[in-house]
């Protein structure tokens, strides 16, 4: 009888967990030895221009704010994203910062 008062008040809406928001920083790139065409056309235009450059790798970075229950749970939520549609494992490599947003 306890535990099903106990479990009744904790689904309460006046009892309510708050969420805390961070930013997350995903930056998504290609694995050493794939091909990067837009990285290579403008490494060549660079040097076109004067600049002497040797190599320029192209990366995508995803800033997003998230909303979970602790940093914890938004790493493992940024992980998550990573693996189910940012980064295509066969070919991307991924890193991700996350911040609490103040």
């Amino acid at each position: 009888m306890f535990a099903s008062l106990l479990i009744k008040a904790f689904k309460s809406p006046e009892i309510q967990t708050y969420a805390m928001r961070y930013q997350l920083k995903i930056e998504v790139s290609l694995k050493p030895g794939h091909s990067d065409p837009e990285g290579e056309t403008t490494a060549r235009l660079l040097k076109e221009l004067g600049y002497k450059v040797e190599t320029v790798n192209v990366s995508k970075v995803y800033s997003i704010v998230l909303e979970a229950q602790s940093r914890k749970e938004a790493e493992m939520k940024a992980e998550e994203m990573c693996k189910k549609l940012l980064a295509n494992p066969t070919k991307d490599n991924y890193s991700f910062v996350i911040e609490e947003e103040k």
